[in-house]
């Protein structure tokens, strides 16, 4: 199965950016759809953004629409996650994963093993 490894994550302020990123050591994602989740602290985890295998279209969760952009760089096997405008309802772990083989963006099942994640905190 596929494994994930998450970084990017911080301590940020009210309002500040934050980029992740995700690769799959010892896999190529490249034709697989891709998503991001989260996970705050006693709650479960959340769907938050998702990408085409082939970038033709992207989801999010309405928490995170006009401030969170998914994008994927095939050449470098790397997915980011874009944050702007981060505020203390988004603190969380988030982690990603791959979805099936020629996927779309939505509906989005992840098929991988979940890594780590990446701590990410906004507070002032």
């Amino acid at each position: 199965q596929v494994q994930l490894e998450e970084s990017g994550g911080g301590l940020v302020h009210p309002g500040g950016s934050l980029r992740l990123s995700c690769t799959p050591p010892g896999y190529t994602f490249q034709i697989n759809s891709m998503g991001w989740f989260r996970q705050a602290p006693g709650k479960e985890r959340e769907f938050v953004a998702s990408i085409h295998w082939s970038s033709a279209n992207t989801h999010y969760t309405d928490a995170v629409k006009g401030r969170f952009t998914i994008s994927r760089d095939n050449a470098k096997n790397t997915v980011f996650l874009q944050m702007d405008n981060l505020n203390a309802d988004d603190t969380g772990v988030y982690y990603c994963n791959a979805g099936p083989v020629y996927g779309g963006s939505w509906p989005f099942t992840p098929i991988g093993n979940w890594g780590q994640g990446t701590q990410v905190t906004v507070s002032s």
